[in-house]
Formats: C-alpha cells, structure tokens, sequence
C-alpha cells in the first residue's frame, strides 16, 4: 500500500492592523476626491427643480441633457475649449524647451558661473516680486490683452527644472564620456543621450506644466480683456458668478426663466467640460509619474 502524504494545512496570512488602518484612510481620501466630481456629474443631469429640493447626490435625479445642450450650441465655448487647448500646447512646448535648457548646463562643473546660476534659480522660489511688479513689466512689454501675456510670465518653473537638473545629474558621466570620444558636442549628448534616457521625467513636467496652464485663470483675469482670448477657466469662473447673480435674481423673482432652469445645472456641465480634456490625457502618462519625479531625487 503507498502512503498518502498529508499535506499541512496552510494557515491564514494575518493582515497587520496597521496596513488595515492605511487602507481605510487611503479609502477616505479616494472617497474625498471622487464623491464630489461624481456630485458634479449628477447635478449637470439634473433637473432645476430636483437641485432645489436637494435630491441630487451622487446619481441624477429627472435626468435630462438640457445643460449640455445649451453648452454645446453655444460656439463661443467650442472655440474657446480649442483656444485653451492651443493655448496649453504653446505653453507647455516653450517650457519644456526652457526648462531642458536650463537644466542641462546646470549640470556640468566645467560651467563658469554655475553656482551663481544656482543660487539665483533657487532664490527666485523663495522670493517674488508679487502681482503688481509682474503686472507692470507685461505692460512695460506690450504684452497685455495677448496670448503671450499668458505664457512667458510663467514659462520656467524652477521646481521642475530642479526636477530635470535632478535627473540629468543621475546619469552616468561614462554616457558623456563615449559621446564626447565619439566627437559629439553638448547640443548633440543633449540630444542623441540625455533626452531619450529622460522620457519619464519629461513626459511627467510636461503633464505638470499642461496642467498648471489648463487650470489656470488668475493671469488672465489680469491681463486679458478680450473675451476671445479669455482661456476656458476664466469662461467657467465668469459662469460660475453668472449663475450666482442669477440665483439672487431669481429670488427676487426678476430672471430670465430660461437662465432659472438651467443655471446651476450649466455651471457643473462647464466643470465637466473644462476637466474632461485633462482626465482624458491623464491615463497615458500617469504611469511615468514615480519613475519621472523621484528618479532624479537620489542621484546613483
């Protein structure tokens, strides 16, 4: 007779109490985040009458597409979304470029001056000339009521170009070494050695910068007054008092009942029509974002 083996019971891991508790508060924070966008999503679907009686939470109540109608009829928003989007892309292409060539420099000893450069970029983050200084050198330029009024205040972040000196300086000089053996000049390594190794890190300040412009408004409300220049943040916050003012209105019984109707419903579809683009480019390069920030952190 052959013996049967018995194999041991295979005891249940224990989850540590304290991986419990980091779950639960991670929980809350996703929680925090997608509760309201989704409350946004609903009340864009809903009806007037169900937001004033406080029915909608987080799935829409009499739902209807009234709002998003009424948003995508409007072509002044439709050319105001690609304006934006031309605007970012213009934006974000010029501060990279800056920000590569800035870093790349930063990097080598052999660079006279290099600590100086430092020490100026460094203290521009923690000193400002404040709004009024930067408000009057666009002026002093020409620049006001401009797309360009928009770009080149902004166009170097001296955290991301830390990020990107960061990472140029982690990777191996024997790279630069061969090139320079090889006979290639500082444009070519840049080029043909440090850009292709860098991808992550490039396409995690670009994100950062497209982000930063997208949702910016701030500067246009200081230097724009054309309505057709205005990026699409500035549109939606000028919704958003509109809709405010037409709320006051409407209790006093004096709106337009078209603008009653809609009002609140059309300040969420905006939101979504002004975060949608973002969270459709989000996922391609969200993978890069450990890798591109916190390779350059520790230098190998």
């Amino acid at each position: 007779m052959t013996a049967i083996a018995i194999q041991p019971k295979k005891r249940k891991k224990k989850i540590p109490v304290g991986q419990i508790v980091l779950v639960a508060v991670i929980f809350v924070f996703v929680l925090t985040c997608v509760l309201p966008f989704l409350n946004v999503i609903a009340i864009s679907f809903s009806s007037k009458s169900a937001i004033l009686r406080g029915d909608v939470a987080f799935y829409p109540v009499e739902f209807e597409t009234k709002a998003y109608e009424i948003l995508f009829s409007d072509q002044t928003m439709i050319d105001c979304l690609f304006y934006t989007v031309k605007l970012t892309v213009i934006y974000t292409a010029i501060a990279m470029v800056m920000t590569i060539l800035m870093a790349y420099p930063l990097t080598k000893e052999r660079l006279v001056g290099r600590k100086f450069f430092n020490l100026m970029a460094l203290f521009t983050m923690y000193f400002s000339g404040g709004t009024i200084p930067i408000y009057l050198n666009v002026k002093w330029f020409g620049l006001l009521d401009s797309m360009w009024s928009l770009i080149i205040p902004g166009v170097l972040s001296t955290y991301n170009m830390i990020i990107m000196k960061s990472f140029f300086a982690s990777l191996p000089k024997e790279l630069e070494e061969a090139a320079t053996i090889d006979g290639a000049n500082d444009f070519q390594i840049l080029l043909r050695v440090y850009l292709p190794l860098s991808l992550a890190s490039i396409a995690t300040l670009t994100l950062f910068y497209a982000v930063g412009k997208w949702n910016s408004f701030a500067d246009a409300k200081y230097y724009i007054q054309t309505k057709s220049l205005q990026p699409l943040q500035l549109r939606l916050y000028n919704i958003i008092k509109g809709s405010t003012a037409v709320d006051v209105t409407a209790i006093e019984g004096n709106a337009n009942s078209n603008a009653q109707n809609v009002s609140e419903s059309i300040e969420s579809a905006t939101i979504i029509f002004a975060t949608l683009p973002i969270l459709v480019v989000y996922p391609f390069v969200q993978r890069y974002f450990v890798s591109g920030v916190t390779i350059g952190a520790v230098k190998g």
